[in-house]
């Protein structure tokens, strides 16, 4: 049983209800660590039944600052105080840059970027105080490499390993470590309703383990990143890709 398990420590996972973040909530469950989990669907509440009573939901919306605010009081007196915080939540509204709307470009942001920024400043901001945390940013390959039709996203994904940087230089000597997991294309809902299936078997055939990540790929490397094993990985970008990002052309 891990450390998180002995002491109880409780996770906030944003975008929870499905996908990644639902994958990310059940890996840190089984690993004994209680679990908040938070999504703006209602569905949330469902996962969090089926995870079981040390675990809760809460309907929030990331973009939202008094939601987030609202929320943190409501996860700290039902569960405690939040340990680690996994940004997870996101959009993919894609398109090309030449006539891509700027509704969709500000929807973006609001979830991809400023949703993290809103989590890690109030969660984050107690961790320094308490001298111990660990804040996982789920970003994405298209941060480092571009991929037509992602205007947004890449940009949003990109803005978010900067920000990371910056919380390092600025909660490290508080105990706090951030880091990113960028995952290649994974197999969810999301991208099986995003990306069409001849390019995602190109994707595949670029990638040279010649297979999507799962899930599991994904949560496996966010649990390592938050517990106690990880404590001198910060700022750490962490590709999780198969060996795409050095292929790639």
């Amino acid at each position: 049983m891990s450390d998180a398990a002995t002491v109880r420590r409780t996770v906030a996972v944003t975008g929870a209800a499905s996908g990644i973040g639902a994958a990310i909530a059940r890996a840190f469950a089984t690993d004994g660590w209680r679990v908040a989990l938070i999504d703006r669907d209602d569905a949330v509440r469902e996962l969090a039944a089926e995870l079981g009573e040390d675990h809760a939901p809460y309907v929030m919306d990331v973009s939202s600052e008094a939601s987030i605010e609202q929320g943190a009081k409501l996860i700290e007196a039902e569960l405690g105080a939040v340990d680690a915080l996994v940004n997870n939540a996101g959009v993919a509204l894609l398109g090309p840059a030449a006539d891509y709307p700027t509704s969709d470009w500000d929807a973006t942001m609001a979830t991809n970027l400023r949703g993290v920024f809103l989590c890690s400043r109030t969660f984050g901001s107690a961790m320094v105080g308490r001298g111990w945390g660990r804040i996982v940013n789920i970003a994405s390959q298209n941060a480092i490499q571009g991929i037509a039709g992602h205007v947004a996203y890449s940009a949003a994904k990109a803005g978010m390993i900067g920000m990371t940087q910056v919380l390092v230089a600025e909660w490290g000597p508080h105990g706090v470590t951030v880091n990113c997991v960028s995952p290649t294309l994974v197999d969810t809902p999301m991208s099986r309703s995003t990306w069409p299936d001849e390019a995602k078997a190109y994707v595949v055939g670029k990638i040279p383990t010649r297979r999507l990540a799962t899930l599991d790929d994904v949560a496996s490397a966010v649990l390592y990143l938050s517990g106690d094993a990880a404590g001198m990985i910060n700022g750490h970008n962490l590709v999780v890709d198969g060996g795409a990002s050095v292929t790639f052309s």
